[in-house]
């Protein structure tokens, strides 16, 4: 058998072979519109104004808004017609990419109320961030292995991620957990727990009272 049959052979079988599950995921996310299901554009757009304390040039606002935009778009019947929005999220990605540091994928579902705090050095690609979720700067979200390139994180409601935080691969933060500065969280964290050190580690649960979230904030900045 010559080499160029062996090639030929070998390529059949790739592309016979079944695409990993976190891959057909994201190309599915890729080609669809994510937003919170039944809001509007605009109304998402004021909620993330509010969200942002009211101030147009907060850069959390900006990277929250173009997401939005970018995903509404993936609405728009046919593809022809939504090529011109297509161009302008593309320039629009890049210039808050380049300007605050932040890159948020329109192929990561956000939920509401989402606040990201400051600027710089944020890398926010995951699978989805749920609603009142708390970001801040050199954060990143993203893969372990770069030929594992569809195996990202799940960030579940209300969790507070601290300053310089690395969240990578296929791992879960559970809802209203509170992963603390400079922690690089490699495995699952529960929910209502506060994980820290590298690799981070849960060192206590939060109780569910009426100062949790001044705890939650004080550990996160920390």
């Amino acid at each position: 058998m010559s080499a160029n049959q062996i090639l030929v052979q070998s390529a059949e079988l790739s592309s016979s072979l079944p695409v990993p599950q976190g891959e057909v995921d994201l190309q599915t996310r890729a080609r669809t519109n994510q937003n919170p299901a039944g809001v509007s554009l605009w109304k998402l757009w004021r909620e993330d104004l509010a969200t942002h304390d009211g101030k147009i040039l907060e850069q959390g606002f900006w990277a929250m808004a173009v997401h939005r935009f970018g995903n509404w778009r993936m609405g728009v019947k046919p593809a022809l017609l939504r090529m011109p929005f297509s161009i302008i999220y593309k320039f629009l990605y890049r210039f808050v990419e380049w300007t605050c540091g932040i890159s948020l994928p329109y192929t990561v579902q956000v939920g509401r109320q989402v606040r990201i705090w400051h600027h710089s050095g944020m890398i926010f690609n995951a699978v989805s961030i749920g609603d009142r979720v708390q970001l801040r700067q050199n954060t990143t979200f993203g893969v372990v292995r770069t030929e594992h390139d569809f195996e990202l994180p799940i960030i579940e409601a209300g969790a507070d991620i601290g300053v310089g935080a690395a969240i990578l691969g296929p791992v879960r933060v559970g809802a209203n957990a509170v992963i603390g500065a400079n922690a690089v969280v490699l495995s699952d964290i529960p929910p209502n727990s506060v994980a820290v050190g590298a690799p981070a580690k849960v060192v206590r649960t939060l109780e569910r009272d009426s100062d949790s979230t001044s705890r939650k904030e004080g550990i996160a900045a920390e």
